[in-house]
């Protein structure tokens, strides 16, 4: 068994690995972050015709995910509840748990003359591809404003 006093809290190692490859290496930019697990990392190419977008979401699955379009704000919505996993009884207690549990959530603006319909999902392998195509906004016609003539 392992015993970790409990004034070095969870993550004891993680903390003297973390200051090590400081020492050494000097300190290291936002790659590194602690908090960095909670942020969906995401990749966009453009092509001609429409944007793609790959978010990670590796644990979760396609019913965890939610997406939303709101006045053209989309909004990925990721939820992972560790209380709805089941216990098994066979694997024994959790000792250490490294995996994450919680929400993130993540908005693009993409324009508001998109719809739902115009936007594709794909959730496949940890990673929610998006497809988002280009629209033209719609120009308008400047229209002739006379002004009245009195007399």
């Amino acid at each position: 068994m392992l015993y970790v006093p409990s004034i070095f809290g969870e993550n004891l190692m993680d903390d003297w690995f973390n200051n090590f490859d400081e020492q050494f290496f000097g300190k290291r930019g936002s790659g590194f972050n602690k908090n960095e697990n909670q942020i969906m990392k995401t990749d966009v190419k453009e092509s001609d015709d429409a944007f793609t977008v790959d978010v990670e979401l590796p644990g979760f699955t396609k019913d965890d995910i939610q997406l939303k379009l709101t006045e053209g704000v989309l909004t990925i919505s990721a939820v992972k509840n560790s209380e709805k996993e089941e216990k098994d009884k066979e694997t024994g207690r959790v000792i250490r748990k490294e995996r994450y549990s919680g929400s993130m959530k993540r908005s693009f603006y993409v324009g508001e003359d998109l719809t739902e319909d115009d936007i594709k999902a794909k959730y496949e392998n940890g990673v929610l591809t998006l497809t988002v195509p280009k629209k033209e906004a719609k120009k308008e016609v400047p229209q002739e404003k006379y002004i009245a003539i009195e007399g």
